[in-house]
């Protein structure tokens, strides 16, 4: 990276509209967005574009969704980072956004006609998410792989899962969580909203049932369901900046971006 300008991170949040707010910027000056989705299928046409005019966002605003699976955020933030590198942005929000929850169950063949018998619904997680297309495999069974290749003990990534679970429990009770923007959930017609400002998942742990579970993928393998990541739903954005932008508007930076 020597050589090329400096790319500053100056805002954090789990929204788009709050990294901006929080970054202190006028939504005009951002230049573009670019935000990871992978799960796409009923969302709409270009989910980054949504989430751009979501957030107050110009319609001017340049706005990409990336694909690259797992790494598809931090593609984002790559992409956006080198565009200022290159002189044609100054300001980027860079993300991501997946609701598997709310991920389709597909009915394949109803396009071009259903022949006589039954009709089998594919998961939309499992089929675009987390199955290799090629082997047909689901990420699981490459994570045993992986395991196995690097003598990951099902002991190790148990203590690894405890670990972390604890060490998200405290941030969030010592209030290190502020990147999270509270938002009211619709209970349906009749019901009072309710309102999301932390993290579900990690209120559910529970050592000794962790340490019971059986694995999941194989008969003899090491991943079980409460060691390895769940099924979530959840964004996050950052703002990038130029450092001519950052002094232009007396930024203050929380990073500056040295590689990947």
């Amino acid at each position: 990276m020597a050589g090329l300008p400096p790319v500053y991170i100056v805002s954090v949040a789990r929204t788009p509209i709050a990294a901006v707010e929080r970054a202190g910027i006028e939504s005009k000056e951002v230049n573009e967005i670019y935000f990871g989705n992978v799960l796409s299928a009923g969302l709409g046409q270009g989910p980054a574009r949504q989430c751009a005019i979501g957030a107050g966002l110009p319609q001017t605003t340049i706005a990409t969704t990336v694909n690259k699976v797992c790494a598809s955020s931090l593609k984002a933030i790559i992409l956006g980072a080198q565009n200022i590198m290159l002189g044609t942005s100054d300001i980027v929000v860079a993300g991501g956004t997946e609701s598997m929850s709310n991920t389709p169950h597909y009915l394949v063949g109803l396009r071009t006609g259903v022949k006589y018998g039954d009709q089998t619904l594919n998961d939309g997680v499992l089929k675009d998410g987390v199955t290799d297309p090629y082997d047909m495999e689901h990420m699981g069974i490459a994570g045993e792989l992986c395991a196995r290749e690097y003598g990951l003990s099902r002991k190790a990534q148990d203590e690894y899962a405890i670990k972390s679970y604890k060490k998200a429990q405290a941030a969030t009770e010592a209030g290190l969580f502020t990147e999270i923007v509270p938002i009211e959930i619709s209970s349906g017609r009749g019901k009072p909203s309710y309102k999301i400002e932390r993290d579900d998942d990690i209120k559910n742990l529970d050592i000794d049932k962790l340490k019971a579970k059986g694995p999941v993928f194989r008969p003899d393998g090491t991943i079980t369901a409460p060691n390895s990541a769940p099924i979530n739903d959840g964004a996050a954005a950052v703002v990038l900046v130029s450092e001519a932008k950052l002094k232009e508007l007396n930024l203050k930076p929380l990073a500056r971006i040295l590689g990947w």
